[in-house]
């Protein structure tokens, strides 16, 4: 299967994507927890069924040691007791932020508490700004059919 775009031979597409993995590295080198990046990453990823996005961070959460099992239960994080509560919150507030059209009125005070109770002010912008991020990388995905299964860890460092 063929994507409908080629995203990285096309000169509109590259430059788009250049501003969008420039954003992803501020998210990056912010002080929210790399494990925590990656968890939102799949959660959202998973939630707007992008399977390529899906592959690549569960690859690279893998490729940066996370636990196989954990991998295994972000989609059913809520039953799953490997998760700190911190993880937790985060989680909670990637699966509100990305399902916005679901909630009359989209996340919730008590999520948002609950993640401000875990997360300080830059913590909390950087959680922000990831789900919005991936959330746009997720539908640009979708919506191009990009393939998965083929990514490798590092393909895009």
């Amino acid at each position: 299967m063929d994507a409908r775009l080629n995203l990285l031979g096309n000169p509109f597409a590259g430059t788009f994507l250049k501003h969008l993995s420039a954003a992803g590295r501020v998210v990056t080198d912010s002080a929210l927890p790399a494990v925590t990046q990656e968890l939102v990453k799949i959660r959202a990823s998973q939630i707007n069924g992008c399977g390529f996005c899906t592959d690549m961070h569960t690859k690279e959460a893998a490729h940066a040691g996370e636990n196989v099992t954990r991998l295994h239960l972000v989609a059913a994080w809520r039953e799953a007791t490997v998760f700190t509560e911190a993880e937790r919150a985060a989680l909670e507030l990637t699966e509100q932020g990305t399902r916005i059209a679901d909630a009359a009125g989209g996340v919730t005070t008590e999520a948002w508490v609950t993640a401000a109770q875990h997360y300080d002010e830059p913590q909390l912008s950087a959680l922000v700004a990831l789900i919005s991020l991936i959330n746009a990388y997720n539908r640009l995905n979708v919506i191009i059919r990009q393939p998965a299964g083929d990514y490798r860890p590092g393909q895009f460092a």
